[in-house]
């Protein structure tokens, strides 16, 4: 299960010369790093790998290579590109490890929260909806809107999911979907479901793209793609079909709704303003599942988000969101996961073809880690879903290079570990063993990467709180709280520091105190 390795590149890997060379050369680059872009940052791109931490990352890059036929670990992934790159402490106000709402109000509204809520404060409580009021938290995508850009949402998952719906709503619990998942007390007491807050809060979000059809519409209405199956029905008690009223609103303003691939890829951007995309009732399919010919791949449709956003002559901010990459790992499907992260990495490759690092500050980050992780002294060159060259020596039997801490995988047979080499490990619904038993496998609590480029990113340096993400972002672009640095004496626009480490000093202890 070893790749052939190129003699060519095993040749010249033999040489110091090659090695030295690289070197060399990357040192280069870096030293013309040390002139940095202070531009104003016009447009805002965030990718957001959901559940990417750094294994998954690795892993991702040399599929990414195997893929092409290559070796793979010499691979470079869009992101290893990104001349800076940081660490994000990504625990949650009440959780060691985090969830994804929690971390998604950090990085979206620059304040850290309870696990299970979004767009609230630490002072809201989970599923108590009168800890709501008063506690609302107002996220990048609404100061970027609020400034005159354009601002978009695109996901792998359904739109009001956790990380996107901190865009927009304020919601005490995650799982709010549609009022048909709300208790009676949470809705008498005034709550609103988070696919109504989506289109209500901020009521002309540009471009929404993602999954989640059957929340929009009234309940045991039948959907438009499968219609004769019930549980992709409508899920509303309100009675409300939220797409049909996006469509009234949008009918003069070139709105467009679309809910498959053909759809969508057929319209000309520039006669789109606005776009609601609803791709499926539920999440996007796996990549490795998904339908080409009806469903849109999530490269497509950020082609197609940033050709739309990008006539706005402001700018823009967009939130890119590789969903499932998490759910792959939750599943114990490492296969299913690792292709979702090189889709997201494909991506981001097309967002760098459609801008300029001149004026697009783009950041690729995750909102929390897994207990994923790839090892077990394998060759070069071995395929990433394969196994580790040796067996066991303890039980004498042989084990995937992959492997999770917890999770569905975990299987005994007779009373000790699966043979794997009995079964299909490179399926891509195999669940890779794990070493406690669960039925759906924990993230994991260590820091996550976080890498930049384009104006000022250099201020994504060292180790940071999450939170600390959109504050950067913001003032890039010259949105948000601290715009006072981008007014020259003169009027026009110019970037100096807004703060000078004296001052914010005081102010920091008498917060840490």
């Amino acid at each position: 299960s070893v790749l052939p390795l190129g003699s060519l590149s095993l040749d010249r890997e033999k040489d110091p010369q090659f090695w030295n060379t690289l070197a060399q050369q990357t040192l280069k680059e870096a030293l013309m790093q040390q002139k940095l872009n202070q531009n104003v940052a016009k447009n805002l791109i965030l990718f957001l790998g959901d559940g990417m931490g750094v294994p998954t990352v690795t892993a991702a890059r040399i599929l990414k290579g195997q893929l092409k036929g290559q070796s793979g670990e010499e691979t470079q992934l869009e992101m290893d590109k990104f001349p800076f790159v940081s660490l994000a402490k990504t625990y949650n106000t009440n959780a060691q490890v985090p969830d994804s709402a929690g971390t998604a109000t950090a990085y979206l509204c620059g304040v850290k929260a309870n696990e299970g809520t979004v767009g609230v404060s630490a002072a809201a409580v989970r599923s108590q909806c009168n800890t709501t009021e008063g506690n609302e938290v107002t996220s990048i995508l609404k100061w970027a809107k609020d400034s005159g850009k354009s601002v978009g949402i695109v996901t792998t998952t359904r739109v009001n999911h956790a990380t996107p719906s901190a865009a927009y709503a304020h919601s005490v619990d995650r799982d709010w979907y549609s009022d048909g998942e709300m208790p009676p007390e949470a809705l008498q007491a005034g709550c609103k479901d988070i696919a109504r807050q989506l289109m209500e809060n901020i009521p002309n979000i540009d471009v929404i793209m993602g999954g989640g059809r059957k929340y929009m519409y009234p309940k045991n209405q039948s959907d438009v793609e499968y219609p004769n199956i019930p549980k992709h029905s409508g899920t509303r008690k309100d009675g409300r079909n939220l797409v049909e009223e996006w469509i009234a609103k949008k009918k003069d303003k070139k709105g467009h709704y679309v809910w498959n691939k053909k759809q969508v890829l057929s319209l000309n951007p520039n006669n789109v303003d606005y776009l609601l995309g609803l791709f499926e009732p539920g999440d996007l399919t796996y990549e490795l599942e998904r339908n080409s010919e009806t469903d849109p791949s999530l490269t497509e449709m950020v082609e197609v988000a940033i050709k739309i956003l990008r006539k706005n002559s402001n700018g823009f901010y967009l939130l890119v969101e590789g969903g499932r990459i998490d759910h792959g790992h939750h599943e114990g499907k490492a296969k299913q996961a690792l292709h979702e992260a090189v889709e997201m990495d494909r991506a981001i490759g097309r967002a760098h073809l459609l801008t300029s690092i001149h004026d697009t500050l783009t950041v690729v980050t995750a909102d929390h880690s897994h207990m994923f992780n790839f090892g077990g002294y394998t060759h070069r060159g071995n395929t990433i879903f394969g196994l580790a060259p040796m067996l066991s020596d303890v039980d004498q039997k042989p084990f995937t290079s992959i492997l999770y801490g917890n999770g569905p995988g975990y299987k005994l047979v007779n009373g000790a570990r699966e043979n794997v080499s009995t079964i299909d490990f490179e399926e891509n619904n195999y669940q890779a063993q794990a070493a406690v038993p669960l039925s759906m496998e924990t993230h994991g609590g260590e820091d996550v990467a976080v890498f930049a480029k384009g104006p000022l990113a250099h201020l994504l340096h060292g180790v940071h709180e999450q939170n600390y993400i959109p504050h950067v972002m913001a003032y890039a672009a010259c949105i948000g709280q601290n715009r006072e640095h981008c007014i020259a004496h003169d009027g026009t626009a110019a970037l100096k520091p807004a703060l000078s480490i004296s001052i914010m000093g005081p102010l920091l202890d008498t917060f840490l105190l």
